[in-house]
Order: C-alpha cells, then structure tokens, then sequence
C-alpha cells in the first residue's frame, strides 16, 4: 500500500535545499563526539504522558510510569546502518518492487520512496514517489550518503527499523519510553530554541513551506550530535528526523497498519506542525520511509549500571 498514502501524508514540510557553505561548515563542527552512538542509561520513573497537548491526538495527559531502560544517546546513522546491511544482506522495504496497485501510476509499480518536494502552482503536493529513492540516495538519483556517515538514516520503513533493533538483540522504543527519554527528566518541557531565540534543535526556522532560513545551521538533516543533549544525555530528541516507536497507531484513512513516530524533523515549523516536542505524535504507515523518518533503539535486557543481575 506503498504508493497510496502520498495522498494521505500530514506532515509538515520544508524544501530539501542543498547544503551551502554555512551547512557544510556546521556538519564539520558537529557530530564528531566520541560518545554518540552509545546507549545511555535512563532510571525508571512515572511522567505525565501528552502534557501540554496542542493537537487532540496528544492527549489527555494520564501519568505512566516507566521502568529503567538503556537506550542509545543518538538516532541510528548511515554509518551504524551500512555495518548492519553489511553483515546481514538485508534489503530495505525502499528498494524492493512494491506490491501492483491496479490504476496507479507507472512510478508507484517501481522501487523507491517519498520524497519531499517544494509544492509548486501547478502541483501542490508536497510529497511524490521518487523511484531509486532509498537509504543510499535518501533523496532520490543525484543524492547520496557519502561523507554523511554520521547523518541520521533515513527511508526507513517500521520493518527495517525492526529488522536493525533485531540484529542488535535491543527493540525499539515505546512510546511512552521515547516520550520519558526525550522530556530529561524534567519538569520543564524541551522547546526548540532558547530565550534569545537561538535554535537548540534542527527544525525549519522561517514561514512553511516558503523557505527554511536555516538559522540552525541546516535546512536538511544534521549530522547527529550537533545540538546539546538534553539532561538525559540524549541527543536530537527533538527535531532533525521523526522517529520509530513500537507503539501502533490509529488512522481512518490509512490502508495498512499504522505506527506511532515522535520527536518531529527538520522539516516541522512553528506555523505548520510544530511536533517539535515530547508530547507530539505521529501517525505513519509502517510500510513506508521517507526522507525525514529515522529510527533510535533501546535495550530493556541489560542490567542497570551498578547491578549485580546477571546479564
């Protein structure tokens, strides 16, 4: 049902410019730190799950509690990903011929993915199927992953998301683990940007879907670990891309089976979207990736750090 719900995206959206110097010069300066890409250890505790809900899928809020977990500090890069592929020969869902769909066009019956595009007068969407769009060319022909080790994977579907947690022997995270994870255990709720204004994530600073300005740094995906982490040591847990959970959603018009993703991306803005946050969510077709759909794991099965459980 791939090729179906390019009609049916709601996702915020934004140009996917080219780098440019100051981009370049950013990927340089981040991404680099030694720690990213391990598992940070988040203690157990109880939340209030959708606090603060501006759309009516966040809430109402409910308390949750939430047992301790390791869950890793960066979402999964190209780099993690190719190990993965590399020792396993797994085929993303992206580049596998998608299953016939009677009527629809020629493209939809070839493999690849969506793909963001800026919506012109004579065609308004936002999204097309781009074929040869995959984890490799993320954006379709002429993209590519290179030099971009550290950058976040991205056309990824739920299944391959799974199939990497698998090989790792962790999962992917709950819903209500990412929304724990992602608030840092505190009592005042991540925002995109500081007093002054200044970015604290990678998300569209300008008027959507018009121009992304960029202000950040990026007005595409960022190499992990180039903004702060929060107090959890967690980096990008809001904005740069969406994020998988193991948690099922719910959606009228979806034709296949429907995950929850969280966090927002590069591509949310403050006046369209704004899922920026811990609280918002996502409903997505596990069936598909996108240029702005990536993926963290968790590992539930270790002992806790100190603990004399036998692993």
């Amino acid at each position: 049902m791939r090729a179906l719900v390019l009609t049916l995206f709601l996702f915020s959206g934004c140009s996917v410019q080219g780098g440019g110097e100051a981009q370049e010069r950013a990927a340089r300066e981040c991404g680099g730190i030694s720690s990213l890409g391990g598992m940070v250890w988040v203690e157990g505790g109880e939340f209030f799950m959708g606090e603060d809900p501006r759309y009516p899928e966040e809430g109402p809020p409910r308390e949750v509690q939430v047992p301790g977990f390791w869950i890793s500090n960066t979402e999964i890069t190209n780099s993690q990903f190719a190990d993965f592929i590399l020792d396993t020969g797994y085929v993303t869902l992206a580049e596998r011929e998608p299953p016939a769909i009677p009527g629809a066009p020629p493209e939809m019956n070839q493999a690849g993915s969506a793909t963001f595009k800026l919506p012109t007068h004579e065609d308004p969407s936002w999204w097309a199927w781009t074929v040869g769009a995959q984890w490799r060319i993320p954006n379709g022909p002429g993209s590519s992953i290179e030099g971009r080790a550290q950058d976040p994977v991205v056309q990824i579907a739920y299944d391959d998301a799974l199939a990497y947690a698998e090989w790792t022997g962790m999962s992917l995270p709950s819903e209500e683990q990412w929304e724990y994870a992602a608030r840092g255990g505190s009592d005042s709720l991540p925002e995109p940007k500081d007093a002054s204004g200044k970015p604290l994530a990678n998300y569209f600073q300008g008027v959507f879907p018009s121009k992304d300005l960029g202000e950040d740094g990026f007005t595409s995906r960022a190499p992990v670990g180039c903004f702060e982490p929060n107090a959890f040591g967690l980096y990008d847990m809001i904005g740069n891309v969406w994020e998988w959970t193991s948690t099922e959603g719910e959606r009228a018009d979806a034709m296949e089976q429907v995950g929850v993703i969280k966090g927002g991306s590069f591509l949310c803005a403050a006046n369209y979207c704004a899922r920026y946050r811990p609280a918002a969510r996502q409903f997505q077709e596990r069936g598909l990736g996108t240029d702005h759909i990536g993926f963290r794991v968790v590992d539930t099965n270790r002992a806790a750090p100190g603990s004399n459980r036998r692993e």
